[in-house]
């Protein structure tokens, strides 16, 4: 078979495009066993046969945006030299639903990174709980800049995460009133406490930055906290924005 691809593919090139590989019997790709699709899916982010990483990565949220759908994912199961060598499993559980409603605020803004982000915190958070931890913030910070855009609110690009959930939840309305009751005032704050949290979080354990030599890893259980955490700040927000900010038919895609 090596032998016919470089004939056909490299020599000739008369297969008629790259599509071959799905019609090729031998692979039998469009009806083979669930587990020889995922082990070709694998294959193909293999070090030895894809050695840009970062292509490998995008190749990898790619799939698994689609296998979520079927109960399976694809994700680390060991390394070589470094480099990660990929299986195929079933997703693990533990997540449930939780990142449904997130999902719906992709659609609704049709916006590929947060759907990109979702995948990314769901594959990563018991394999590199510092991604999971680091894409929770920015989940939040780009699910506020969709909101303050829908609200026409400029920004300099320099706000972190805490201003632009404060500045979110003013356009929305949640900001603390002066005369609000005790309790009102107590669960408004809890916002911006949860967001601090969230920031905390990443600049401890998340990605992007030099840690300290003897400084604390990052562990799933945490990296399910910040994820969860997230979901539910930036669905509570995006969700009371688009209850009193209809999409107009003007604006939708």
């Amino acid at each position: 078979m090596a032998g016919d691809i470089f004939q056909h593919r490299e020599r000739n090139d008369d297969w008629g495009g790259v599509n071959w590989v799905y019609d090729d019997t031998r692979l039998n790709l469009l009806r083979c066993a669930d587990e020889k699709f995922l082990m070709f899916l694998c294959e193909i982010v293999h070090p030895i046969v894809r050695s840009d990483q970062a292509e490998a990565q995008r190749l990898v949220e790619i799939f698994n945006r689609h296998l979520a759908a079927d109960g399976f994912e694809v994700s680390p199961h060991t390394h070589v030299s470094g480099k990660p060598i990929f299986a195929a499993r079933a997703r693990l559980q533990a997540f449930g639903d939780s990142a449904a409603p997130a999902r719906r605020i992709a659609d609704d803004l049709s916006s590929e990174n947060i759907s990109t982000q979702i995948t990314r915190m769901e594959s990563s958070v018991t394999n590199d709980p510092a991604l999971a931890i680091g894409t929770a913030k920015e989940f939040v910070e780009t699910v506020c800049k969709g909101i303050l855009a829908e609200r026409g609110v400029a920004l300099s690009g320099g706000e972190d995460i805490p201003k632009l959930v404060h500045l979110t939840r003013r356009a929305i309305g949640l900001a603390v009133p002066e005369k609000a009751g005790d309790t009102m005032r107590k669960t408004l704050s809890a916002l911006a406490a949860l967001t601090q949290g969230i920031a905390e979080l990443r600049g401890r354990l998340g990605p992007g930055h030099g840690p300290h030599p003897n400084a604390p890893t990052a562990v799933p259980e945490v990296a399910w906290l910040a994820v969860r955490s997230a979901i539910a700040l930036g669905v509570f927000l995006y969700e009371t924005h688009r209850a009193s900010f209809p999409r107009r038919p003007e604006n939708i895609a």
